[in-house]
């Protein structure tokens, strides 16, 4: 058992990511790359911790982030990767996939929602698919977190006795832990037929979320060769006094928010 993080380590490294989170991010404007980063996992691995430490401090209209509800009646006749195929990144831009087209290779399989022609359909053509983005230039970049079973049923518990997490659990959430081994047993079978050399798959050990942000997020950056690009020093300009004016005087009256702190 590993010791314990502790909380300014944690932070001081978590710091010190996102400042080259930033790099990256103006690497990736610079040379116009398009990311695509995939999370899979179980539910409670942790994989929107890891999505919101990643966008904290980048800008949002250069890291988009892809969470779809379930599909709606329409998206259900589309060709079955289309209702993902629009969310893909232009130059410039890095898409974060929580949760993706995967999903018919796990939550859909395991519980029911769609047939096995179909999953064997999705595992015939998925290398194929992936393999078009990579060749088309996109840097894809796949990562399924692996959380063990006492862990999620903590987190589960979690989220019933918190009212700040209540959203986090759903009736699926509660079916996904009863169908543990299904679900590893789907999981194996997306690896087999998935985990390619164009498109492979990382396994972060998610038990500890800490860790497995500064991993994921080590990781992330260490699969986009970027450099620190030069910045011109900037200077504030003086304020234009010309037609100054009693900045505070002019908002008397207007409606303020109460102040109680």
């Amino acid at each position: 058992m590993s010791k314990k993080l502790k909380r300014k380590e944690y932070e001081a490294e978590l710091e010190r990511l996102q400042i080259e989170l930033v790099k990256l991010q103006e690497w990736v404007v610079e040379k116009g790359l398009r990311v695509v980063v995939v999370f899979e996992g179980r539910d409670a691995a942790g994989k929107g911790g890891i999505i919101k430490r990643i966008v904290e401090r980048v800008s949002p209209r250069v890291f988009r982030v892809v969470a779809l509800p379930a599909p709606n009646d329409r998206e259900r006749t589309q060709f079955y990767y289309q209702r993902y195929v629009q969310h893909l990144p232009a130059a410039g831009e890095v898409v974060l996939f929580d949760r993706s087209w995967y999903n018919r290779a796990g939550v859909e399989r395991v519980m029911g929602f769609c047939t096995e022609e179909q999953v064997d359909e999705f595992f015939r053509t998925c290398a194929g698919f992936e393999a078009a983005l990579v060749r088309s230039g996109v840097l894809l970049i796949k990562y399924w977190l692996t959380v063990g079973e006492e862990q999620q049923e903590e987190r589960f518990r979690e989220r019933i006795e918190d009212p700040r997490k209540h959203w986090k659990l759903s009736p699926m959430d509660l079916e996904a832990r009863r169908r543990w081994y299904a679900y590893s047993r789907a999981r194996d079978a997306m690896f087999e037929a998935t985990d390619t050399e164009q498109a492979p798959w990382f396994v972060v050990r998610s038990n500890s979320q800490k860790r497995a942000r500064l991993h994921c997020i080590r990781h992330l950056l260490a699969q986009v060769p970027y450099r620190d690009l030069p910045r011109e020093p900037v200077e504030l300009p003086p304020r234009d006094t010309t037609d100054a004016y009693d900045d505070e005087k002019a908002l008397a009256g207007r409606r303020f928010v109460p102040e109680e702190f």
